[in-house]
């Protein structure tokens, strides 16, 4: 299906299996980095809910968290690419730089949680904590 991904559109809470069902429009989704996605045809950005993963770029705090943050944005494209539904579940708020927050559910499976599973995400606690250690090593 390509990285972009063909997506369903819900607006249902987050319940992964009642909002597979609903009906739903086609939309492509952009990858930004392992936590976040861009809604091609709004440029609306989907933070997620559940997770948090390593920076990228110059917001990475050393070399380890860039390079795993690059791992966990390519993993997050590959299953993407890969699923044949995709829903967006958005929670109602937004965070401090405008973005929905919501969940991406991927032939009705967390996101999230397969990132978390893969190694390349934690669970969000609710503040971003550090992925480097005071000596610029990565930690897990």
């Amino acid at each position: 299906m390509g990285a972009l991904g063909l997506a369903q559109l819900t607006l249902s809470p987050p319940l992964m299996q009642s909002a597979a069902q609903e009906p739903s429009a086609s939309i492509r989704l952009r990858v930004i980095d392992g936590d976040t996605v861009e809604v091609r045809e709004t440029g609306e950005r989907i933070r997620l809910e559940n997770i948090d993963t390593p920076e990228t770029g110059d917001r990475a705090r050393c070399a380890g968290e860039r390079q795993a943050g690059e791992l966990a944005t390519a993993e997050a494209r590959r299953l993407i690419g890969q699923a044949d539904r995709i829903s967006i579940l958005r929670s109602g708020r937004t965070d401090r730089y405008g973005r929905t927050i919501g969940w991406i559910a991927l032939d009705g499976r967390d996101l999230g949680a397969m990132l978390i599973e893969a190694g390349l995400a934690r669970p969000w606690r609710g503040r971003r904590q550090s992925w480097c250690s005071a000596s610029g090593q990565l930690l897990h």
